[in-house]
């Protein structure tokens, strides 16, 4: 059937638009209505939006007429369904714009990305512009997208993929816009298969004159809880074979004509696509394997054999087996890390006749013949040290620090002896250990536990000129020992640390290096807030700056801009006391909030005094400041740093507090106004689907305030069985339900409370945790 355009409102304009954005759609009720809304919201107003529909066969079509009617910039094309690839193709046929992109129809588009975008074309002439993205869902919040937050981790004009490599693994087309002129001039089309973003993707940025790169996010990809979209369904052996060929192309574009990004492709295929075929036999059906290891092969045999050298002893000993076409093996293997086996490394084993030597206790080969036995040695640099931080506690002498310290693939018992130290320079401070067992890196309890005291004395008697330390770990297994920095803060409160005073001018920050490491960041008389409060209208703030800084300026900035605030100031000694008005509506913005998820605006603040900004520690803060104006909150809390944050949204339900008696947990917040806040209950998603449990939580109104509470007990009812690849039973996040066909929602949590857990609760045989994941509340018993 070709392909018919319906038009809502026969009334066009006959001028074209600048930007004409195509969006396919296929059975996508759920989701649509919310793409659309986030299109209409874009502060650039010059476009035309081209809605596709491929054949839906749910109320897709009907929501899409609907906005049709309402903004005229919006008209549907129809077609029989032909896949995601032609969709486009048939969008792109209908476009009349200067400049051209392409949305997913169950995702979102940040309010101000077209207005940057279209800028920065405008401003350079180059012939297509990306920008960062972000991945979401309600269960797990807004976060960084794995690829894009390490390509466009700043901006970058007039660039080319041969000037910045990293441009090779930026596999997606909807987080750019292209010119159109380009789009044509070198026929850009989308192949009919799954995963054809990468071949067109590649090709554009290899026939590009140059390319903007810009740092700010632009698009919002979903990460759907029902395990739906095509990524998410990604073991499928239909799945997988458009995932061959689509690598097939891209590796044909990278031979033919950029074979300096040859090495870069390669390892990304390998790491990604290669394993996703090699794990797939966890799940495979026995009339699917042998297909399996023939599609396997097919991208082997096209892969640098020196880069699937360099990969790790499991990666090597899968690509053995699938090259020998070992299926029993492969799927042994997929089904080892399917079950958790490779959490923490493997386990090591004693090689039988040297026994200094070590091999991964992986699955065997059925015949030892089949397998080499080097496949499973264990080098002893694999032999590492491992250390977490899960709390930090300020009392009156010290920083009190809890952790675990572990070598890899090893027990750890009684043989074992662990010594930590405060470093600085050429310093060094012996701290007191105490040690104790807990869950390691392998699920199981062990002596790998610690806890230890910093004394504020050491840290206040710190030289002037050091701006941090370090704590050195060194650890005794048996005759093996290891050494290393303390790493790896753990969610919760270890990676939203509070600090402390320890002298009238020194600060001491926990946090984490650029690489990891925990350090202890030492701050002499650090621009920092200490308090704010709301006024006639007004939020005003209070604070203290270095008199050096004196004649400095409040920025305020967001993804989308900064504002400049005048201060007053009044000098205190070597300090000067500032302070800030400014009126709630100039912190209001409902029509393009920076988030097209949470409909939120995150604004830093920081002292601008000519020489650079200075963000603003959170000294004075023991609790957010929220006030409400025109139906949005605005709330000024912290960072994970302890920096000062202002968050500006609607008026959702938002978790302050918890406290746990028994097996009972209770959950507290503010409310808002006197309408009915609606059902709060606890959720989990079922086999990935779209199906799901409710625990009910009673609501309570209490000062102003709501609390609801769970008797535990309830979440240990009817569990599944653990889930792969995980000691998890269960996996509840906090919803409410609002009253009326307002959407549901998951509970977000202030990060001062972020700051104060995880809680954990023993219930016998089971235990409870309540733990942050993405600024969301999730239980997950065990």
């Amino acid at each position: 059937m070709k392909d018919q355009a319906w038009i809502a409102n026969p009334v066009r304009c006959r001028t074209a638009p600048r930007l004409s954005v195509v969006v396919p759609f296929y059975n996508v009720a759920d989701y649509l209505k919310d793409c659309l809304e986030s299109l209409a919201r874009q502060t650039f107003r010059d476009f035309e939006a081209i809605l596709v529909d491929d054949g839906s066969r749910d109320q897709s079509a009907r929501i899409a007429r609907a906005f049709c009617e309402r903004d005229p910039r919006f008209r549907i094309v129809t077609q029989e369904n032909q896949g995601l690839g032609p969709a486009r193709n048939t969008g792109v046929r209908h476009s009349e714009g200067e400049y051209l992109t392409f949305v997913d129809s169950d995702d979102l588009v940040a309010p101000h990305a077209y207005e940057a975008m279209v800028r920065s074309l405008d401003e350079t002439g180059s012939s297509l512009v990306g920008g960062n993205a972000r991945r979401f869902n309600n269960t797990s919040g807004v976060r960084l997208a794995y690829l894009h937050r390490s390509i466009f981790t700043k901006d970058r004009p007039a660039t080319h993929i041969l000037e910045y490599p990293a441009l090779a693994l930026d596999r997606m087309v909807w987080n750019k816009v292209y010119r159109r002129s380009f789009w044509d001039e070198f026929k850009l089309e989308f192949p009919p298969i799954r995963y054809e973003d990468y071949p067109v993707t590649l090709k554009a940025h290899l026939d590009a004159v140059t390319v903007d790169c810009l740092a700010a996010p632009v698009y919002f990809w979903r990460e759907r809880e029902s395990g739906e979209s095509i990524t998410q369904q990604k073991f499928q052996y239909g799945n997988l074979a458009d995932r061959i060929t689509s690598a097939e192309m891209v590796l044909d574009l990278v031979d033919a004509r950029a074979p300096e990004l040859r090495d870069r492709v390669h390892r990304h295929f390998t790491e990604i696509d290669l394993a996703t075929v090699v794990q797939a036999f966890a799940t495979a059906e026995e009339h699917e394997r042998q297909p399996l290891v023939e599609l396997g092969q097919r991208l082997t045999h096209r892969l640098d054999p020196r880069v699937l050298a360099g990969t790790s002893s499991y990666d090597r000993l899968q690509y053995r087996a699938l090259e020998a076409g070992d299926v029993d093996l492969l799927r042994r293997l997929a089904e080892f890390r399917a079950e958790g086996g490779l959490t923490g490394g493997a386990r090591a084993r004693r090689h039988g006749l040297l026994p200094w030597r070590y091999e991964n206790d992986y699955p065997a080969a059925a015949s030892a013949s089949t397998m080499p036995r080097q496949l499973y040695r264990l080098p002893r640099k694999e032999l590492d040290l491992h250390t977490t931080v899960a709390q930090y506690r300020w009392d009156d002498d010290a920083l009190v620090i809890r952790g675990s310290a572990e070598i890899r693939h090893l027990p750890t018992g009684d043989n074992s002896a662990l010594r930590l130290t405060l470093v600085h320079g050429n310093h060094r401070v012996t701290l007191p250990v105490e040690r104790f067992t807990t869950r390691d890196s392998h699920r199981e309890q062990a002596l790998v536990g610690f806890e230890t005291r910093v004394p504020r004395a050491a840290l206040a008697a710190l030289p002037a000129n050091v701006p941090g330390v370090t704590i050195r770990v060194d650890l005794r297994v048996g005759m093996l020992r290891r050494s290393g920095k303390l790493r790896h803060p753990l969610p919760g409160n270890a990676q939203n640390a509070t600090g402390s005073w320890v002298t009238d001018d020194t600060w001491i920050q926990p946090g984490t290096t650029g690489t990891g490491e925990i350090i202890l960041r030492r701050m002499l008389r650090p621009v920092e807030l200490t308090g704010a409060t709301v006024d006639d209208g007004e939020v005003v703030f209070a604070g203290r700056i270095p008199a050096t800084l004196d004649g400095a300026h409040l920025r305020l900035t967001r993804s989308s801009g900064t504002v400049r605030v005048p201060v007053q100031t009044q000098p205190e000694g070597e300090r000067v006391r500032f302070t800030a008005r400014l009126p709630l509506p100039e912190l209001i913005d409902t029509t393009s909030p920076d988030d097209p998820f949470t409909l939120r605006t995150v604004r830093v603040p920081s002292i601008d005094a000519g020489q650079g900004t200075k963000l603003l520690l959170a000294t004075g803060l023991a609790a957010p400041v929220s006030v409400v104006h025109k139906d949005r909150v605005v709330t000024i809390t912290r960072s994970v740093g302890q920096y000062v944050n202002i968050f500006e949204g609607p008026m959702r339900l938002r978790a302050d507090e918890v406290q746990a008696v028994g097996d009972r947990l209770m959950v507290r917040g503010r409310l808002w106004d006197d309408a009915d806040p609606g059902v709060i209950v606890w959720r989990r998603f079922v086999d990935e689907a779209d199906h799901h449990v409710d625990v009910p939580c009673p609501v309570r109104r209490v000062d102003g305030g709501w609390s609801a509470e769970v008797d535990l007990t309830d979440l240990l009812i009817g569990q599944a069985a653990r889930q792969p690849g995980s000691d998890l039973l269960a996996d509840w996040t906090l919803w409410v339900l609002p009253p009326g066909d307002e959407t549901p929602y998951a509970l977000a949590a202030d990060p001062f409370l972020i700051a104060r857990l995880p809680v954990d609760v023993d219930l016998g045989e089971r235990a409870v945790s309540l733990r942050p994941r993405a600024g969301r509340l999730h239980l997950e018993v065990r």
